[in-house]
């Protein structure tokens, strides 16, 4: 029999063994690994590996991790395919699905998915990609100290490495170290344009962050958003929908420091694309942004069928309960965008904090804005102690952010207290200590 109709054990790029009929499937995923080691624009190579060998334990896990965000069902439908050649698969075969069921299967479990990653750091070594992909859910589970040591022990075996370039954007922002932060990325943004539009986006976005969050000129901020980001959605449109998080997401933050009036045309036009419903349920984050959008640039009926389609939506969820809770931030944005803030209370209730609502796929730093739509609704409804008491607990992390002076200024002075003009003095200082 032709060997490349027979199942047979073969290799991959890392030496790894795999059970497959076809070389063409090894080669898709060969393929693969190069794109998602260096965040590229074709990871859709991945379901080569499926189409030539069905068969393919790690093939149709690969293909399915791939999926999870985009296609739910078939990604669902290559891992029951998958699980049903486990008993042919290699044991690294077997590793790679069992680690890829906890990150999107049922029995979802990130602490184990961490740990499974742990057990290859002994055979990796002297690779760049295993520790700026390590350092990512060390930052999320917050553990800071270990994720910069592991970036930076990545970032100089390779200083083209994505994730650790990335990682280390991470800390330092975190840090509040915008100034460094930005002249770390823009240093590296030369070795972004191999990066799918998201992750190209992306690290704009961070830097993007960084200068509104160290009080640098406002035209910096929006020329990066206009020559970065924008312009990326005109030259791209294959992963368009993951390039609009980071465009809403930039959107939103200047919206919740008043800066309305320099980005209208900018917020409108975004609205104009989102009434694309297929811009919808591709991710979470993405929905939540694209209500407050809508409802904020008035479009107020298809900000209503967004909302509806996604409450609907979540009633068929296995896990419901707990994407009820994402629904409610929904519910709270949407609210917040058409300028309810008393709904907006109503619905999250007292106890909110956004770092509870990381089941939407974001950052603790793409949810830092959803805390502070939060302080800035607790102000404007009578609510100055409590929010007084949550940006005082936040800038005990983060003491060099100037924004969270400001809002404490602008709570003391609501509450009456006289603590206002040290925090006017405090957020003053830091403001011409960045970027000047």
């Amino acid at each position: 029999m032709d060997d490349a109709k027979t199942t047979a054990t073969r290799v991959d790029r890392w030496g790894y063994q795999l059970r497959t009929s076809s070389d063409a499937c090894v080669v898709a995923i060969d393929a693969y690994y190069d794109q998602v080691l260096s965040y590229g624009r074709n990871r859709a190579i991945i379901l080569d590996a499926p189409a030539n060998d069905p068969a393919c334990v790690l093939g149709n896990a690969l293909a399915a991790h791939f999926l999870c965000s985009k296609d739910l069902p078939k990604a669902s439908s290559l891992l029951v395919s998958a699980a049903a050649a486990l008993k042919n698969a290699t044991s690294y075969e077997k590793a790679v699905y069992e680690a890829i069921i906890l990150l999107v299967g049922d029995g979802r479990d990130e602490e184990e998915a961490l740990s499974r990653h742990f057990e290859a750091l002994p055979h990796n070594q002297g690779q760049s990609f295993i520790y700026g992909m390590l350092a990512f859910p060390l930052l999320e589970l917050g553990r800071m100290a270990e994720a910069k040591s592991v970036a930076r022990r990545g970032w100089e075996i390779n200083r083209f490495d994505i994730w650790s370039q990335h990682c280390l954007c991470h800390v330092l922002q975190y840090e509040c170290h915008f100034n460094e932060a930005v002249e770390f990325m823009e240093s590296c943004s030369s070795t972004w344009r191999s990066c799918s539009s998201f992750m190209y986006t992306h690290n704009w976005w961070h830097v993007a962050v960084c200068y509104l969050e160290g009080n640098a000129p406002l035209r910096k901020v929006l020329k990066v958003y206009d020559e970065q980001i924008w312009k990326e959605l005109q030259r791209n449109y294959s992963d368009r929908a993951e390039v609009f998080v980071n465009a809403l997401g930039l959107l939103l933050q200047l919206d919740v420091r008043d800066q309305m009036d320099v980005m209208k045309d900018r917020l409108l036009l975004a609205a104009e694309t989102l009434k694309d419903k297929s811009m919808w349920h591709v991710e979470w984050l993405l929905d939540i942004l694209s209500l407050w959008t809508l409802a904020r640039a008035k479009e107020s009926l298809k900000a209503e069928e967004l909302l509806n389609s996604i409450k609907s939506r979540n009633s068929f969820l296995k896990k419901q309960n707990v994407m009820q809770r994402a629904t409610q931030l929904a519910e709270a944005t949407y609210e917040y965008g058409r300028g309810n803030h008393h709904k907006v209370v109503d619905i999250l209730g007292p106890d909110f904090d956004a770092i509870d609502f990381k089941m939407i796929g974001a950052s603790d730093e793409q949810l830092d804005v959803f805390n502070e739509i939060w302080y800035n609704v607790l102000l404007n409804t009578g609510n100055a102690s409590k929010a007084i008491d949550l940006i005082e607990k936040q800038l005990k992390k983060r003491v060099g952010c100037p924004y969270l002076w400001r809002l404490l200024e602008k709570a003391y002075g609501i509450a009456g207290k006289g603590d206002a003009a040290m925090a006017a003095e405090k957020a003053k200082a830091l403001e011409i200590s960045y970027f000047n």
